[in-house]
């Protein structure tokens, strides 16, 4: 893929994951210091691996939030939690990936992404089971 074909690639994926809405305002808060580094994200997280064949969606929005717990990326965390249902994972899933982390990333991580998960899920309007 040329440049211009690995941007479309990750904005579509990038649209497909993350929502329309996420990502219009994004592009409409573009910045003279900011663009660059957008298309940058859409080209290369987008557009480089996350279209990559090896792993569905799926399974990267699963790493991609564990990643995220252990790091303590709450905007990030929250960004991808709500993405996730939109690659069909499910709120069980996530739970054994928080469960998992508290013996990775520790307890502290687990419990304040379990809250925020919860906090996710309120917005979104879903019943925290």
């Amino acid at each position: 893929m040329d440049e211009k074909e690995r941007y479309d690639a990750g904005m579509q994926v990038r649209r497909a994951v993350l929502g329309d809405a996420h990502v219009d305002r994004s592009l409409k808060n573009l910045t003279p210091f900011n663009e660059e580094f957008q298309e940058m994200i859409t080209r290369h997280a987008w557009g480089d691996i996350w279209t990559r064949p090896g792993l569905p969606r799926h399974t990267r929005s699963l790493i991609t939030i564990a990643m995220l717990i252990g790091m303590n990326r709450e905007g990030e965390l929250k960004l991808h939690l709500k993405a996730a249902k939109n690659n069909g994972v499910t709120r069980e899933e996530i739970k054994e990936v928080l469960m998992q982390s508290a013996i990775y990333c520790g307890i502290p991580a687990a419990n304040a992404t379990f809250h925020l998960a919860e906090e996710v899920w309120d917005e979104m309007g879903v019943e925290s089971l």
